[in-house]
This record gives C-alpha cells, structure tokens and sequence, in this order.
C-alpha cells in the first residue's frame, strides 16, 4: 500500500510539473522552478545521524576504507568496488567478489551517498555505518566475521592509536561498531559540487543552452518526480515499470528489489530511485547494470516510468543536463596503512567461521 502511495504521489508531481514548466524559460525562471525540486549540495561536511564527525574519525575511515586486510582473502576493500577515481563505482555490470564470485547488483556509487534516503538498491540499510557492515559480511563480497575484522584491527598496534584517537570517550574503541562509524565519517566526505550546483546557485552561465534545455525537459515530462531533491534521487522507492514493464535484459525476473526487505506484494520490482549525480560516469546502469549508454538508460527510463518515447533531440539535451551533474572530486592522499605483525590473521580463500 505504500508503494501505492508512493506511486500516486509521483504521479501527481508529474503532473503538476508538466502543467508549471513552460518551454524555452529564462534562467532565472528556470533556477525558480528547479529550486522547487532540488538543492544544491553543502559547502561543508554534512552531518551524519549519531556519529559526530572529527578529522581523526575521517583519516580512520579512510585507511579502513583502502584496506584489503578488512576481507576475509586479503584481496577486497570498499575501493575494490567503490572506485574513487572512476565515479565511485567499479564500472562493472555487476562486482566481483571473494572467489571471484559475481554479485547480484550493479555497484552504486559512493560519491554523494551520505544524502540518501538508505543504502542499497533495495534500501536494507538506513544510513552509511549499516552499509559498511554489510559487504564485509557478505558471503558473495568480502566474506568475513565481525570477530575477525576486531582481530585483525586489534593485532596492528597502529590501528589501535588511530582507533582511540578517533573514539577517545570509548573503553574499549576497536569495535565493529566503530569500524563502520569511521568509514561513514570518510563517505560523508566524498561530495562532489557540479556545475548545477552553480547554476541553483544563482550562476546562470553554469549551464550550457543545451543543458539548460535538458533540465526543462527533466522536469516537463515528470523525470524530477523520483529522480529530486540534493542527490538528484536517491530518496524514494518506485516500481521499475510503472507504466511499461522493460524486458527480463533490464529488469531480471528473478530480482524482486524492496520485497526482499519488507516481503510485501506491493513492493515486487520496487527499487530506490538511482541517485543521478555523476551520473555520466557509473555505466553500465540500474541495479541490473545491463544498459552502458546513458541516452538509452534515458529513452528505457521515459518508456517504462513515463509511458512515452522521447525524440533523439529530447534525450540529447536531457543528457546534456544529466552532464551538468558531473561533479569535481575531492583529492584524496592514498592513506599508510599499517604493518601487519605476527598475531595478524592470516588471508584465507574461505569464510572464517
């Protein structure tokens, strides 16, 4: 019933957008009605929900962030398939994993994602600190045990500096718990100001005419109605094939999305609104990771969302938008890490029990 809802609401924001945006507006016009539906980014590290962050909480999530040694093979970190300097993505239809097992979702990417809604295609976790235990766990992924992960951080004398420098309240500050708040104290630094930030900034050369068009059209045919607010998406949950289901290529049957997580009919094919900034960087796309081109994810989405075919200028100059979401990354230092010693678990090619 609530993805019903859901639904409806964004059906009806469709339509009120399609009646406000009228063609061809000015800039400033134009800023007006997009400022309705989306924000820019902060000029400052957001705050993330019961986890303050501190410059000695970032530097540890970093270096747990680069890790390998945090799997269970020693080969896997949250680089391996969160790629900063490729979108923050692995660019791959879908990751690969321990055993060089495939998992069963394209990668979303990282950069941005402290704003949205819940992690994950299918929203299983709340927040960033949920999602970083959730790979390192994950059979498919990087296949270790909490137990282990505290071992290996434990056994590195400069990890435990770092550990409680970071959490100097905590008796005893080398905990899984603490492991995830660090690495969402480092995502929570990886946002990247676009060019349409600029723009809702009030800077109107920031994007091109062409651009300028596309983000018309974004909001003129409903695309805004699920794909809004700071991250551009990511902040609702939606069938994929609300008016035309695509076929099994695109939407695999056997990937029911949000039920898995609710086992509720109405949430079958359910998925969270792919978050759109940087967009043009993290094909293949959707959660199958079966589309690489960008124009065609748009003229899918117009079909199988909207129920209409757009034109090949139309999807051009939505790209050119979709373009215009492309953000700068911030320079990250590869971190140090520290030295293993001789009580440091060994790799292994199996779970640890």
């Amino acid at each position: 019933m609530k993805s019903l809802l859901t639904t409806m609401a964004a059906l009806l924001v469709a339509g009120v957008a399609t009646a406000a945006f009228a063609a061809d507006p000015t800039p400033v016009d134009l800023r007006k009605s997009a400022l309705e539906l989306f924000k820019p980014l902060p000029s400052t590290v957001p705050a993330v929900k019961d986890n303050p962050i501190t410059a000695e909480k970032i530097a540890l999530g970093k270096a747990l962030f680069f890790d390998p040694r945090m799997s269970a093979s020693g080969v896997f970190s949250c680089y391996s398939c969160h790629n900063l300097t490729t979108g923050g993505d692995d660019n791959l239809e879908t990751s690969i994993g321990h055993g060089w097992q495939k998992g069963p979702r394209n990668a979303p990417t990282v950069f941005n994602a402290v704003f949205n809604v819940a992690q994950f295609w299918d929203g299983r976790a709340d927040d960033l600190k949920a999602q970083a235990k959730g790979p390192v766990q994950a059979g498919v992924e990087m296949a270790n045990t909490p137990v282990n992960v505290v071992a290996t951080l434990k056994s590195m004398p400069q990890y435990v500096t770092w550990f409680k420098a970071a959490f100097p309240g905590d008796a005893d500050p080398v905990t899984f718990d603490n492991f995830a708040r660090a690495i969402e104290a480092f995502e929570a630094t990886l946002v990247t100001p676009a060019p349409f930030d600029a723009f809702l900034n009030g800077d109107d050369a920031a994007l091109s005419k062409e651009a300028q068009a596309g983000l018309n059209l974004f909001m003129d045919k409903g695309c805004a109605s699920c794909h809004n607010g700071i991250n551009v998406g990511g902040e609702g949950y939606y069938p994929f094939g609300l008016v035309e289901k695509p076929g099994a290529d695109v939407l695999p049957e056997g990937d029911k999305g949000r039920f898995a997580v609710t086992a509720t009919a109405d949430d079958s094919y359910v998925f969270r609104a792919g978050p759109l900034r940087n967009i043009a960087l993290t094909a293949p796309y959707f959660h199958s990771g079966k589309v690489w081109d960008l124009k065609q994810a748009v003229e899918v989405m117009a079909q199988s969302q909207l129920g209409e075919k757009v034109t090949d200028d139309e999807a051009t100059k939505i790209v050119a938008f979709l373009d215009s979401l492309t953000g700068k990354a911030p320079e990250i230092a590869l971190p140090v890490l520290p030295a293993e010693t001789v009580s440091t678990p060994r790799p292994s090619g199996q779970v640890n029990k």
